[in-house]
């Protein structure tokens, strides 16, 4: 049986983030595949899994997420091979450092090179991230700047929104992926869901016309038709 494991979701569990994991069982589902959620709470050791989730969460929640998954040995699970889904403060956390109270830098897991510093004003609202020539949309609320540093691929490109910087969202690599869109962001983007399936069975998953998959289609739709007449008008 696959296991994915909610890390901390009474610290880090934001705008629905936990909903992330539901979409997987339930996709996992729809396709025979057998996968056990468990919610790793405040003192429950992080159990061997398949793959790992982080939310969003405010500055003290994320700090104290930071210090218990370095004590946890999530850094070994993922050596090890499992793989990792991040958002927002999770994204954050997975870099080399990132910005808590009063500006002040605190050390973070170091997965990627990538820090994290407070911007001039806060990015609240609708997100869409173009990722491989795939829409990823999504909701963001956060304050900070991602730079990432040498070597370090972002998830995509970000076409409305700030993302990391205005211009790229999150970062990628093998078995890592992490993003700044929170809704639950796997619910709006059943694609990607059923990427990071794909990437913890091995095997290539059966198309499944779900309400999300023709959802997901609408908004793309939409989206096209709106940049469409975006640019038209500016032209």
């Amino acid at each position: 049986m696959l296991k994915v494991a909610v890390l901390y979701p009474d610290l880090l569990g934001t705008y629905g983030d936990g909903g992330n994991a539901a979409v997987l069982a339930g996709r996992a589902r729809a396709r025979g595949i057998d996968l056990e959620v468990e919610e790793v709470t405040i003192g429950a050791k992080i159990p061997s899994a398949s793959l790992y989730l982080l939310g969003g969460g405010e500055d003290g929640p994320q700090r104290l997420a930071c210090d218990l998954l370095s004590e946890g040995g999530l850094i070994d699970r993922f050596n090890e091979g499992a793989n990792v889904f991040a958002v927002c403060a999770g994204l954050q956390i997975l870099g080399t450092s990132f910005s808590i109270e009063g500006d002040a830098s605190y050390p973070g897991l170091g997965f990627v090179a990538a820090t994290t510093t407070r911007g001039l004003s806060r990015s609240v609202g609708d997100f869409v991230t173009d990722v491989q020539g795939r829409m990823m949309v999504g909701f963001e609320n956060h304050g900070g700047v991602t730079v990432l540093g040498e070597g370090v691929s972002a998830l995509g490109d970000v076409v409305m929104g700030r993302g990391n910087d205005g211009r790229v969202d999150g970062f990628r690599a093998p078995r890592l992926i992490a993003t700044y869109a929170h809704g639950p962001v796997l619910a709006q983007n059943p694609w990607l869901a059923d990427e990071l399936l794909s990437e913890i069975t091995g095997q290539e998953l059966a198309p499944w016309s779900s309400v999300a998959d023709r959802l997901y289609s609408e908004r793309c739709a939409l989206l096209s038709t709106r940049r469409s007449d975006a640019g038209h008008i500016g032209g």
